[in-house]
């Protein structure tokens, strides 16, 4: 999965584009530039990759998320829809704009469950944010149909799925608008980075100003810039930008490798009759960057992540106890402990998170999930594969 993982010469003639400039930001310096404008490059590169009009890249996929929430005017009070099993940037992002997120069950994809949205809706209720985690997609045509019902926001977290697609779309482009990750450990990297996708006129032309302290960016002069409304800094640099651009044209190469590797690992697991996968909604193809099982019940669960790691078998996640992606060990966000003071809005919205979620647990207790890797030899990923079915037989 991991962009990183073929970084290259490519890369560094992209930086050293920058380095011989000697022009590190984003804005401003045209004469010093020699031609080269790195972010504005990566955007109409991913703009152009995901079949959309428009893509805005920032500092960071959790301030990709800040800025599309700010840019469809959701703010304070107001209620954010996300599921149980994330990482904890996307309450992060809703929060900073003074929203309120709602935790709401997931099924067996993994994501958000349609019907547990329909229910999690209230008069407050802004957006639904489903997110596109281990590298496959929520019902999305369900969701749509119900943020079309309600009128709200359909907000793609794909940070971790870019280059999946769904109805033929890639992810990120079939909502309203769509944001990804680019942070070291992503299919794509800038180093830390970001990426906000939309068809709406109205978004992009809020996100150049929002991520940029509010300025219009019309004329020569930056100082001289208008500030239609405020914003803030999420701008990337050019270095981060220089990077994501020798990363983003390797990324169907990365999208094969991926499917290959996979591939054999399911193939091999799928003779074991105890191990399920996850579900792919029809007409969704996953980008391949994990490869996601279900055991018969939390005990052989816990056992079979346990036997991997005692075979050898690195990069598998029992999600069921992370401290960072599954809401039951999340108690900094549930007991709402911030340096800075919330809303009285937001702590009395948190409240509703304040309950079990036994839907999610059902399916993520019984999960291990393991990270395809890019760089392994053919021999490598069957001689995993010999590993995982070993480990996994030894539990049953």
């Amino acid at each position: 999965m991991p962009g990183f993982e073929l970084f290259g010469a490519e890369e560094r003639k992209e930086v050293q584009d920058v380095l011989d400039n000697g022009v590190l930001m984003r804005y401003g310096f045209d004469p010093m530039r020699n031609g080269h404008h790195k972010a504005l490059e990566l955007e109409q590169n991913l703009a152009k990759r995901m079949n959309t009009q428009y893509a805005q890249v920032v500092s960071s996929g959790t301030s990709a998320l800040t800025v599309a929430l700010a840019c469809a005017e959701i703010g304070a009070g107001d209620e954010v829809i996300m599921p149980t099993f994330t990482f904890v940037a996307s309450f992060e992002a809703i929060l900073s704009v003074g929203a309120v997120p709602v935790l709401c069950d997931i099924d067996d994809t993994l994501t958000l469950d349609p019907e547990a949205v329909e229910k999690a809706i209230s008069p407050k209720t802004k957006a639904i944010m489903p997110v596109h985690m281990c590298g496959s997609m929520a019902d999305l045509a369900a969701l749509k149909a119900i943020a079309q019902k309600h009128n709200l926001i359909l907000l793609e977290d794909a940070c971790q799925a870019i280059g999946g697609t769904y109805d033929g779309k890639p992810l990120g482009s079939y909502g309203d608008l769509g944001c990804f990750s680019f942070d070291f450990v992503k299919m794509v990297t800038c180093g830390e980075g970001g990426g906000i996708i939309t068809n709406s006129e109205k978004f992009a032309d809020r996100a150049h100003m929002y991520h940029d302290h509010g300025h219009d960016h019309v004329g020569n002069d930056r100082g001289a810039e208008s500030h239609p409304f405020l914003g803030y800094n999420f701008r990337i640099s050019e270095l981060n930008a220089a990077v994501g651009i020798a990363q983003l044209r390797k990324l169907d190469h990365i999208l094969e490798v991926q499917e290959k590797h996979y591939t054999i690992l399911r193939n091999a697991l799928s003779e074991i009759p105890e191990v399920t996968f996850r579900k792919v909604p029809e007409t969704g193809v996953e980008s391949y960057a994990f490869l996601n099982i279900f055991l018969p019940t939390e005990d052989l669960a816990r056992k079979a992540h346990k036997a991997l790691g005692n075979h050898g078998v690195d990069a598998c996640f029992y999600w069921f106890d992370n401290n960072w992606h599954y809401y039951r060990k999340w108690e900094h966000l549930l007991e709402a402990k911030s340096l800075s003071k919330f809303s009285e809005e937001i702590r009395t919205g948190l409240q509703k998170n304040n309950r079990t979620f036994e839907a999610s647990d059902a399916w993520m207790s019984r999960t291990v999930s393991c990270l395809i890797k890019l760089n392994w030899s053919e021999s490598e990923v069957n001689e995993r594969a010999s590993k995982m079915t070993e480990a996994i037989k030894s539990i049953l």
